[in-house]
């Protein structure tokens, strides 16, 4: 027995479309790609227009103490735990319009089709639109998803700020959030959490394949290593005085390619930010800051990794040189819900939109959920598998097929009718 349908898929195409190129328009570098930045200018323009779509689409908004944005759409059950769908909305500089953003216009699309076809769910539907998953301001990133199971409580969370010094509570204020909000949520008013995303990788394109099922989100840990030297003149200080920062971290960056590759497994090791002080052009550095990202399917390829950073740290602490590492943030591999994975699949066979399952090798809130309620995440082709840059594209008409798949799986968890 086939899927009854009840979309209009050009008519969601056309709204997927006017969602994306309008949340587009919330950069702090327009022309050079999107830069929306947790509890910016942008971020409070992004966050009043899916306030505002919700609303039209009929739900109950709120906020929390972290900034997250829930839309509502209450069931018939009394205090029944929510079907939740949705993903991140903030960026990381100069990326792309559909890292996160296609994900939150799922989810309001969901509720869109809900409102149109009139349904009643017993369990309640809740569109979430997310801060900070990439942690491009206040480091860590998954803050809003980590805040919301307690992972980051309000003590932690106060002690956040941005290389500019400006702390998270600060900055919530001065869009008009109240940090003061609660903030963790209780598990058990969690049925369920659905989640599209970009794949951000080559593979479903060159599959020509429109739906990633996926099974399973790699572990990833980021390191914060901090050397500290010695300042000195760069004219004046010979060679073999000098207790150099930023050579100490060079070479200790220049190491990490082979740590991956002894690893192997399709383990990745990252250095994405480096920040050098005094920052002159004519001062020995004496501070180097860095981050390490690392990844793997197996979690101890990851330890392997953490613990050889502790080493070279270790070795290069000498002669004048202090090297330390902080973890920031550590998580374990993930497997989605077997149950909810089939249901995707199935729901994707019924509707005659080709699918094939795949694993995640980047993080997502939905590896955060998945140690307290049941997730499940759905992929989408990616232009030239690229992610994180201007160039970012999916086709919308993919977009339209993924949200077919989350409205049937929606309500089949969310028993509507």
């Amino acid at each position: 027995m086939e899927t009854k349908v009840e979309v209009n898929i050009e008519h969601v195409q056309v709204r997927i479309e006017s969602h994306i190129d309008t949340l587009s328009t919330f950069t702090a570098t327009p022309g050079k790609g999107t830069t929306r930045l947790t509890y910016s200018p942008e971020d409070l323009q992004a966050r009043q227009y899916i306030k505002g779509k919700m609303e039209e689409y009929g739900l109950i908004v709120r906020e929390d103490g972290f900034g997250n944005i829930f839309g509502k759409l209450e069931g018939t059950l009394k205090d029944a735990p929510s079907v939740l769908i949705g993903s991140h909305f903030d960026s990381v500089p100069n990326g792309g319009s559909y890292d996160g953003p296609a994900g939150v216009v799922a989810g309001l699309e969901v509720a869109a089709l809900f409102a149109e076809n009139k349904l009643t769910p017993k369990y309640p539907l809740e569109v979430i639109a997310l801060v900070e998953e990439e942690g491009s301001r206040f480091g860590g990133g998954l803050m809003g998803s980590r805040g919301i199971v307690g992972l980051l409580d309000g003590e932690g969370f106060n002690r956040l700020k941005d290389k500019d010094g400006v702390y998270a509570v600060d900055a919530m204020k001065k869009i008009g959030l109240d940090p003061s909000l609660s903030k963790k949520r209780d598990p058990k008013t969690m049925k369920a959490y659905l989640e599209l995303h970009i794949e951000q990788g080559p593979i479903l394109e060159e599959k020509g394949i429109p739906i990633g099922v996926v099974e399973a989100i790699v572990g990833l840990t980021q390191l914060e290593v901090s050397v500290k030297g010695q300042a000195g003149h760069a004219g004046t200080t010979p060679m073999d005085r000098r207790a150099d920062a930023l050579v100490t971290a060079a070479k200790m960056i220049a190491q990490f390619p082979d740590l991956a590759e002894s690893e192997g497994e399709g383990t990745v090791v990252t250095t994405g930010r480096l920040n050098v002080f005094p920052n002159g052009a004519n001062v020995i550095p004496d501070m180097a800051v860095f981050t390490v990202d690392i990844r793997s399917g197996k979690e101890d390829n990851v330890l392997n990794v953490i613990q050889k950073v502790k080493d070279l740290a270790a070795f290069y602490s000498k002669q004048g040189i202090e090297v330390s590492v902080e973890q920031l943030l550590y998580i374990q591999p993930k497997e989605m819900n077997k149950d909810i994975v089939s249901l995707l699949k199935r729901k994707s066979s019924e509707l005659g939109i080709p699918k094939c399952s795949i694993n995640s090798g980047a993080g997502h809130d939905a590896m955060v959920f998945s140690d307290f309620t049941n997730v499940g995440m759905l992929f989408i082709p990616s232009k030239d598998g690229l992610s994180h840059c201007p160039e970012e594209w999916s086709d919308s008409s993919h977009i339209a097929n993924a949200v077919q798949v989350l409205y049937e799986a929606a309500k089949k968890l969310t028993e509507a009718e």
